[in-house]
């Protein structure tokens, strides 16, 4: 099939995704090798409107079948936060170790740790067509970080099956549970469905 550009320059993300997509698409393209600097406002209400904004404005401006995610954490003790607002919790230019200093300071006392990854990936097409597919990752918020891989929240967020967490896991593993996985894996289904029907 056909390249796509994937939009995000975390470098963490990209990984996720050329691992999945790699046996669909010939090229994937991430917006640091187009040189595409265009700065996107995630300014929507929910994680689908902000990865469908960064979809369109990109694919508008490369001219190419883009993707975009925006993903985040909601824990139960905390009425869904950060939500929308995980990447920037402890402010716009905390990094992931702020994040998680604020997360694990919200939820001190608290025994309900219950929480889940969310990930709403957006496929726009330079003809206008679009797709959404979401994935969701249960676990629970761990009192201190484990682990020295993957990004974000990925420390402190146990995976009670198999009693590690996404930071324990190998890209390999954290393919099978992962959010991001699972929204890449039902947006697959939707493409080869496209193919078929355009053959």
């Amino acid at each position: 099939m056909e390249e796509i550009v994937v939009a995000t320059r975390n470098s963490g993300k990209i990984r996720e995704f050329y691992s999945l997509l790699y046996p669909i698409f010939s090229r994937i393209i991430s917006l640091g090798e187009l040189g595409c600097s265009v700065e996107i406002v995630e300014d929507g209400s929910s994680f689908s409107e902000n990865a469908l904004k960064k979809a369109r404005i990109v694919a508008e401006v490369v001219k190419k079948p883009t993707i975009a995610d925006d993903s985040g954490l909601e824990v139960f003790a905390l009425n869904g936060r950060p939500g929308i607002f995980s990447a920037r919790y402890a402010g716009e230019n905390a990094g992931d170790r702020e994040n998680i200093e604020k997360l694990l300071r919200e939820l001190k006392g608290i025994t309900d740790r219950r929480a889940r990854f969310v990930c709403s990936l957006a496929l726009v097409f330079p003809d206008g067509e679009e797709v959404v597919a979401e994935g969701v990752c249960e676990g629970i918020i761990l009192d201190k970080p484990r682990g020295d891989g993957g990004f974000g929240y990925d420390p402190v967020f146990l995976l009670p099956e198999v009693d590690k967490t996404m930071a324990e896991l190998s890209l390999e593993e954290k393919n099978l549970f992962s959010h991001r996985a699972r929204a890449l894996r039902a947006l697959i289904m939707y493409l080869n469905g496209r193919k078929k029907a355009r053959l």
